[in-house]
């Protein structure tokens, strides 16, 4: 009976650590262990969630010319802001810069192509964590495209 019971603890011990290795957890006992796992499934689902907005735009885009591509992800602290256009708009870089201004967002980084085709990679900081999630910030940057493309 001790050594059913023995072997059972072993079991535990070894799931555990295993769950541990996959999740690149460092937590010293086995609740930290489980709540680094129950995060990291967390952080899973927001990119599963990420990658069908992206797959859906990305469709959008072959079935409708010039429907512009937004991205956003969450980071620690703001967001991984991604767009990209198949038409360069006057002024559009200003716009999105604007909205990201008034939604309270300091670009800490940014990448930008105006040529033929608009494309913007940028790091936006929040001053105020509170009111600005994802959807925001990306219903901000579409409506930036919509004004200058003259379609909003």
């Amino acid at each position: 009976m001790v050594s059913r019971e023995h072997k059972r603890a072993d079991d535990l011990h070894e799931k555990l650590h295993l769950l541990r290795s996959i999740t690149n957890s460092r937590a010293p006992n086995e609740m930290s262990i489980i709540v680094d796992a129950s995060r990291y499934i967390e952080k899973l689902k927001q990119k599963v969630v990420r990658l069908h907005q992206e797959i859906a735009c990305t469709q959008n885009i072959v079935e409708q010319e010039h429907v512009p591509m937004v991205t956003v992800e969450t980071l620690e602290r703001g967001f991984l802001i991604n767009v990209f256009s198949e038409k360069s708009y006057p002024g559009l870089l200003v716009s999105i810069l604007e909205a990201f201004e008034e939604l309270g967002l300091n670009v800490l980084e940014a990448r930008a192509s105006c040529t033929d085709k608009f494309c913007l990679q940028a790091v936006g900081g929040e001053e105020q964590t509170e009111s600005v999630d994802a959807h925001v910030v990306k219903q901000a940057v579409l409506q930036a495209i919509k004004n200058c493309s003259g379609s909003g």
